[in-house]
């Protein structure tokens, strides 16, 4: 890599060393590791068998209901951008969701009839259509009102599916936000009734065990779900509620902005709630705790770091390229707000910004146990923006995509894959019933060095252990050329043990993977290595390398849990992992197109 000092520099770090002692070590661990993944996932499998039971019978349905709300209080405002278009559509009596599309007609059912996809009803019983709806204008109000008593007369007293999961969470928070504004439009009957589907809802969210990893976000429902109401129960689900979040705040909001999982996405949907809770408090005439007011200022500052050039979030870590018109309305409370470093070492992201290209870089390891249900097996994996077209970016999957877990492994992110593994991987089986589709296997050890220079550019060094079974570090060296606006990269793989060559050789592919962007296209020069790549703009890059060979293979690119058709530039080689091996590539703009 030109201007680049030699691979030799970067040197295997001793954190992420090991000889024969510390791989006994390692499978010792490894071994304590699986016995312990069974027995939490076979104690998670038996109280989820328990609470399936206890939750459907009379005695917690009775104790879910006491004490009973008295009636609606605060309206709190969610700020998430809103489709009136939809709601309209669905006057007309057609219901969209998630891609999916149900006609109704004037008094059609939609919860006594098949869903088209998993997703859609996902979104359906979670009320997504209900914030829309009451944004249509004239007729709105008692059409939502009809449809909440279509759903609670079919799964209103109990079902596994409807009230587990972001299901239950979703509808409670929904119908909070939406219940004193359908107040005028209903009967007492109605009110009271829409009253004790957000207690029952809330108090459900605080008992089950069901989504360890939302515990926080469950619990600012709750608490949204307390200052919608009045009485006794208002007061206990605002204490208990409150009580949770502050519990859990900190070690879920991290001192940079950024969300345990580490998914941009999750931080972006949580700013979202927190803004509403604060609001919810407000009008009841409780102070923010000052914890919460630190947590949005955190959370506000991370989202302007993961938003890139086009506009859109970044996508990394089960989270998606979300739209700039929802991250503008995440932000929109705080417009004048700090601009934000150009590091998240909390959360482990980095971004480099030069004249036309921006980088980020996943330089951290992924979330683990039950924080790591989306997460990625995709250490060192970069997004490219040039100008404002995302050029490189991952598949971007998310847990919408139901069934696509494969898109969590190494080659579905633009980063290093070594022969056909990956480095991590998400549970299956019973398992990953029982705990949910944990990652595991991925890298543990990352070590990341930044050395910025003035008006010359910005190295980043990434190496990380995710392919220590192979007995192979990963070095990812980035340099952001400001003058030359070019980003060059050098991908190594350096041996745990150097030198070591007992028994036969093995040589093992070795990829570096360019996931385009849907609206990005490439095409290979008539050398057959070098690849001009060009978004919606047209401004044409070059992605120059050394490898050996170099493809351009059909990938997919998820949008809300749908694949879009995409493409992916891949640099191949190969390794001998007792020796190691490095690829180096370029990406500079094409002046002579």
């Amino acid at each position: 890599m030109e201007g680049a000092p030699a691979t030799g520099s970067v040197r295997k770090p001793s954190a992420l060393a090991g000889g024969p002692k510390a791989r006994a070590h390692t499978g010792a661990r490894w071994g304590a590791r699986t016995k312990g993944l069974f027995l939490k996932a076979l104690g998670a499998s038996i109280r989820g068998n328990v609470e399936r039971e206890w939750f459907g019978s009379p005695p917690h349905r009775a104790t879910i209901t006491r004490p009973r709300p008295v009636g609606l209080a605060a309206h709190p405002h969610d700020p998430r951008p809103l489709d009136a278009e939809r709601g309209r559509q669905l006057l007309e009596g057609v219901l969209v969701l998630d891609g999916g599309v149900l006609r109704l007609g004037e008094t059609g059912d939609p919860f006594d009839q098949p869903s088209p996809t998993r997703q859609f009803a996902i979104a359906l019983h979670g009320f997504d259509w209900l914030p829309h709806l009451m944004a249509a204008g004239p007729g709105a109000s008692r059409l939502a009102l009809r449809l909440l008593q279509d759903w609670r007369r079919v799964f209103g007293t109990w079902n596994g599916f409807s009230w587990s999961g972001e299901r239950l969470e979703r509808r409670t928070f929904h119908l909070a936000c939406a219940a004193k504004a359908l107040a005028p439009e209903a009967s007492d009957a109605e009110i009271s009734a829409m009253a004790l589907d957000i207690a029952r809802g809330a108090r459900q969210l605080l008992k089950a065990s069901d989504a360890p990893d939302r515990k926080l976000e469950r619990a600012v429902v709750a608490t949204i779900a307390g200052c919608a109401l009045t009485g006794k129960a208002s007061d206990r689900l605002i204490a208990v509620g409150l009580k949770k979040v502050m519990a859990r705040l900190d070690a879920i909001v991290l001192p940079d902005g950024g969300h345990a999982s580490r998914s941009p996405e999750a931080g972006l949907e949580l700013l979202f709630d927190l803004l509403t809770l604060d609001d919810a408090l407000g009008q009841r005439g409780r102070p923010a705790p000052e914890a919460l007011t630190r947590a949005i200022d955190r959370l506000s500052s991370s989202v302007r770091f993961f938003t890139l050039a086009d506009g859109h979030l970044a996508a990394f870590q089960g989270g998606e390229a979300v739209e700039p018109r929802r991250v503008a309305a995440a932000l929109a409370h705080d417009d004048h707000g700090p601009r934000p470093p150009q590091s998240a070492p909390h959360v482990g992201y980095q971004k480099m910004q030069g004249g036309s290209i921006q980088v980020m870089a996943d330089a951290g390891p992924p979330a683990i146990r039950v924080l790591s249900v989306a997460a990625c097996a995709q250490p060192a994996a970069v997004e490219i923006v040039c100008g404002k077209d995302r050029l490189i970016t991952s598949c971007g999957w998310s847990p919408e995509a139901t069934g696509a877990n494969a898109f969590r492994l190494s080659d579905a992110a633009s980063t290093v894959s070594v022969g056909d593994g990956s480095a991590g991987r998400p549970l299956s089986g019973w398992r990953a019933e029982a705990l949910g589709p944990w990652l595991v296997d991925g890298a543990t050890q990352v070590e990341v060095k930044r050395h910025d220079v003035a008006d010359t550019g910005v190295w980043l060094d990434v190496v990380h252990d995710g392919w220590k079974r192979l007995g192979l570090t990963h070095a990812r060296r980035l340099f952001l050329d400001l003058k030359a606006d070019e980003l060059r990269g050098e991908d190594s793989l350096i041996p745990i043990v150097a030198g070591a060559e007992d028994g036969p050789r093995r040589y093992l592919p070795f990829m570096v993977s360019f996931h385009l962007h849907p609206d990005a296209r490439a095409s290979l020069a008539r050398d057959g290595r070098s690849v001009l790549i060009k978004g919606p703009s047209n401004v044409g890059w070059w992605l120059r390398n050394d490898a050996v060979d170099v493809a351009i293979a059909p990938s997919a690119h998820f949008d809300h849990g749908h694949a879009r058709r995409a493409g992916t530039i891949v640099l191949k080689s190969q390794v001998r992992p007792e020796k190691g091996a490095k690829i180096r590539w370029k990406l500079a703009r094409a002046t002579d197109h």
